[in-house]
C-alpha cells in the first residue's frame, strides 16, 4: 500500500501532454514564435525580395536569356563570342590555314623534317574548269638571317588537267620554318610555312 501510494505522489514527467492529435486552431495557442517570414525578408536583398513578392511575372524560358542570365554567364558568352569572332578573322586572313590559290588551283602544302631533310607534299585542286595547267616553278629558301646569304633550292613540277595531283620533294634545310614561292607564267605565290 505505501508503494501505491508513492506512485500515486509522483507525477509523470509526460503527464500534461496530450498524446492525442488536437485541432491545428487549439494545438497552435500555446506556441510562441521566433521566426518571422516577413521581418526575415524585409532584411534580404532585393532581388529576394522579387523572388518571394507577387510582383515578379513568370518570364519564358528562352536559350539566348539562359545564355545571359546573370553576369559570369553573359561574361562566358561575350568571351566565347569574342573568340569565334577572332578564328573566323585569323582563318580568312590566312594565319590558319595553309592553302593558298593559284589560277584557280588550289594549293596545300605540308612538310615534315626526316633525317636532317625537309619533305614538302604539295596537294593541287582544281577549282574551275579553266583552271591552269603547265609548268610551275618553285624556290624554296630558310628565312633571311642578317649578314648571312641564305641558299635557295629550286624545282620544277607540271600541273596537269587532273582535279588532284599530290607532288612530294624534298629539300636540303632541315629548318622547320620556309619560305616558299611558287611561279607560272602569269603569277606567283609567297607564303611561309612550318614543317613539323
Amino acid at each position: 500500500m505505501e508503494n501505491d501510494e508513492k506512485e500515486a505522489g509522483k507525477k509523470r514527467p509526460n503527464a500534461g501532454y496530450e498524446l492525442s492529435k488536437q485541432d491545428n486552431d487549439q494545438s497552435r495557442e500555446g506556441l510562441v514564435f521566433h521566426y518571422s517570414r516577413e521581418r526575415r525578408l524585409a532584411k534580404a536583398p532585393i532581388e529576394v525580395q522579387k523572388l518571394y513578392s507577387n510582383e515578379q511575372q513568370k518570364s519564358r524560358f528562352g536559350l539566348f536569356s539562359a545564355l545571359v542570365a546573370d553576369r559570369p554567364r553573359r561574361f562566358l558568352f561575350i568571351t566565347v563570342i569574342l573568340l569565334c569572332i577572332a578564328v573566323i578573322s585569323l582563318s580568312r586572313l590566312g594565319y590558319l590555314d595553309s592553302t593558298y590559290y593559284l589560277d584557280g588551283n588550289k594549293i596545300e602544302i605540308r612538310g615534315t623534317i626526316y633525317e636532317g631533310e625537309t619533305i614538302i607534299v604539295l596537294i593541287k585542286n582544281a577549282q574551275k574548269a579553266d583552271a591552269y595547267t603547265g609548268t610551275v616553278d618553285i624556290a624554296v629558301s630558310e628565312p633571311i638571317q642578317e649578314d648571312l646569304e641564305s641558299p635557295v633550292w629550286t624545282h620544277r613540277i607540271f600541273f596537269t588537267v587532273e582535279d588532284e595531283e599530290v607532288y612530294r620533294f624534298a629539300v636540303p634545310f632541315n629548318s622547320g620554318h620556309l619560305l616558299m614561292v611558287l611561279q607560272n607564267d602569269t603569277s606567283q605565290v609567297q607564303l611561309k610555312f612550318k614543317a613539323d
